[in-house]
């Protein structure tokens, strides 16, 4: 039986509904709220382990609400964006969402999402080794194996692959990668990014054109599964 209780803050009904079958169908508890100051109070009061926050509520923005619950709240957030909207993804990653689905969306997707999120919760302290797939990842040592196998790194490309694996799971915009390798000064320098990980690709992919571990989120940034 899970124990996990996810709390949805969605305007609409059928969306609700939709999820609250979906969620309790496989065995999640489900706690709903119709605007975002009675979500901000189911949260504070039952402390879900998992949020799903529509971006279009009545009241308040949902990127408003996701940084007032953002303030005190430190579990996953998957925010729900009407089909397109990248702009509002983009705000919403950059201000703390753990990860986002485009309306319609697939319900297996949003419960691989889901099952993601909450192990991200789970495990919040990050190893030294990371592994995936053939990939080894030593934070510690900044040796990274492929197959048994060291591969050179320059140290650009190491900061990039690690701040990938620390965020494993998680969507990180162009904006945040381009903070947090280059500066500040560099947010609105995308080719950097581009660049950098299509090296990272050619050493770590089996198919640097069909990539595996470091996918592209359209319009967005990456991920690494």
């Amino acid at each position: 039986m899970n124990n996990c209780e996810i709390l949805i803050i969605d305007d609409e009904p059928q969306i609700r509904k939709l999820l609250k079958i979906t969620l309790e169908s496989n065995d999640y508890k489900v706690i709903e709220a119709s605007t975002g100051i009675e979500g901000i109070h189911l949260a504070a009061n039952h402390t879900p382990e998992l949020i799903i926050l529509d971006i279009g509520l009545p009241d308040k923005s949902g990127h408003q609400i996701l940084t007032d619950l953002r303030a005190w709240y430190d579990k996953s957030i998957i925010m729900l964006s009407v089909q397109n909207s990248e702009r509002d993804i983009v705000q919403a990653l950059d201000n703390g969402a753990t990860d986002y689905l485009a309306k319609p969306f697939r319900t297996g997707e949003l419960l691989a999402r889901i099952r993601s999120s909450i192990r991200m919760n789970q495990n919040t302290e990050i190893e030294p080794i990371i592994k995936v797939a053939d990939l080894e990842i030593d934070l510690t040592t900044r040796l990274i194996k492929k197959k048994g196998t060291p591969i050179k790194f320059t140290s650009t490309e190491y900061n990039l692959l690690a701040l990938f694996a620390r965020n494993q799971g998680r969507v990180l915009t162009h904006q945040f990668i381009l903070k947090e390798i280059w500066g500040v000064g560099a947010q609105m320098e995308t080719q950097y990014s581009r660049v950098f990980v299509a090296q990272l690709r050619k050493k770590i992919e089996e198919n640097p054109n069909k990539p595996e571990l470091l996918i592209t989120e359209s319009g967005v940034g990456y991920r690494f599964l």
